[in-house]
Order: C-alpha cells, then structure tokens, then sequence
C-alpha cells in the first residue's frame, strides 16, 4: 500500500516508516498538518496515518479538510488523548479508525490491514473501472491514469450511466432519462453540452479519447475507437 504518514515527531516517523516498509508498504513522511493535507489532496495514496496532534494544522483538522474535499482514502488518527470524546471527535470528522500511543508496531499493521480489507470490498461495489480511468461513485471522483477529476454532480451522473454501459450505445433519450429524468425530449442541448464538459474533463491531454459520438445513434464510453 502507498501510505503517507504525517507525524511530527521525526523519532517516531523514521520508526513506523521503518516498521511499514518492512512490512511491504510504500510510505511517504511528512511533518505538519498543512503539508500533509496538500499531499494528500494531490497525490494518490492507499492510507493516510495522521498523528492527532500536529503543528499548523491538526489531525482533525487535516481529516476535515479532506472530506470536505471529497477525497475518501481511508485514514488511521494516532493519538495520545485516551478520552473517549476526543477518539469520538476524529471518528466523526470521518477517520476510519484510531489508534492511542503508544501502540505496538503489530497492532497498527494489523488496523491497516483491516482497514485496506473493508475498503476493497467497499471499492468492489463503488468504484467503476474502463480501462485507465476509475469513478468513485461515493467521492463521485475520476481518475484517469493517476490524474483525478473533479465533476459536478450531472457531469457525475452522465459519466456514471457511461460506465455502467460501458461499450454499449446510450441515445440521447436514454440518457436524458436516466441523468435528467426527463421521459421527453425537451428539445434542448443537456446531452450535447455535458459530454463536451466531460471530454474536456476525462480525454484532453490523452491520446486515446474513451468517449465517442456514434452518429445517428448516441454515445458510448470505450477503450475502442468506434468503428
């Protein structure tokens, strides 16, 4: 797993880094709570490991900050606050688990264990694949080739039918139902307007464009050029 962990501590982050690489993972340290949102916001990772207490930003702070953004990698809060209210505090501001120092190295490892299972299944259901590019149907996030997307919500919806439809032709009526629950044709450009926000979004900067006009019949999603 790609892990970055933020600890202030550089005797404490050397250790568990140490510990998590020799247990397979990839980490990434980092010191404060500021930079560690920024990292975590714009490069992808597996983890977070976010110390409770942190100079200019603390861990709770970093774990709203980045649900706020919709990013949903799962997070372990390390703390040394034993109080109930306190571990109830950064559960709440969406942590997925918390540890209270000190821990044994087993421990944590087995907590990301746990945590990298209830995300994979989680990922089974909600995360939508064709080719390079992945939806996160709960962060309502795209990923193509490690860039991420940010969608608006009908610009999720149209993607989302794309994806579930992928290699098959959706017509305009089709969609108009399904993304706008229009069940007639109101004469207007929806379609046509979004998936050109969408290309701009998912294909600019690619070689291969995923989503194609099939004339006279509407549009798919594929890793295929239309013929």
């Amino acid at each position: 797993m790609r892990i970055l962990l933020i600890e202030d501590d550089q005797e404490m982050r050397d250790f568990v880094t140490s510990e998590l690489v020799t247990a397979g993972h990839e980490v990434t340290g980092c010191a404060d709570g500021r930079d560690g949102l920024m990292l975590a916001a714009t490069k992808d990772f597996d983890l977070l490991v976010i110390d409770r207490i942190l100079p200019r930003l603390d861990g709770v702070g970093v774990v709203r900050g980045l649900r706020a953004m919709a990013i949903g990698t799962p997070i372990i809060l390390l703390t040394a606050l034993g109080r109930v209210d306190e571990r109830v505090q950064g559960l709440r501001a969406g942590a997925d688990d918390y540890l209270v120092k000190p821990f044994a190295m087993t421990e944590l490892v087995a907590r990301i264990d746990a945590v990298k299972r209830r995300n994979s299944f989680r990922q089974d259901q909600n995360i939508l694949q064709v080719g390079d590019l992945s939806l996160n149907r709960l962060t309502q996030v795209a990923n193509r080739a490690g860039h991420k997307i940010l969608l608006k919500p009908r610009e999720f919806r149209l993607l989302e039918q794309l994806m579930l439809n992928a290699g098959m032709v959706l017509t305009r009526t089709m969609l108009l139902e399904s993304v706008w629950d229009y069940h007639f044709d109101p004469q207007t450009t929806l379609v046509e307007s979004h998936i050109c926000r969408i290309r701009a979004k998912i294909d600019r900067g690619f070689v291969c464009a995923m989503i194609h006009t099939v004339r006279g019949a509407g549009y798919r999603i594929s890793v295929d050029p239309v013929a």
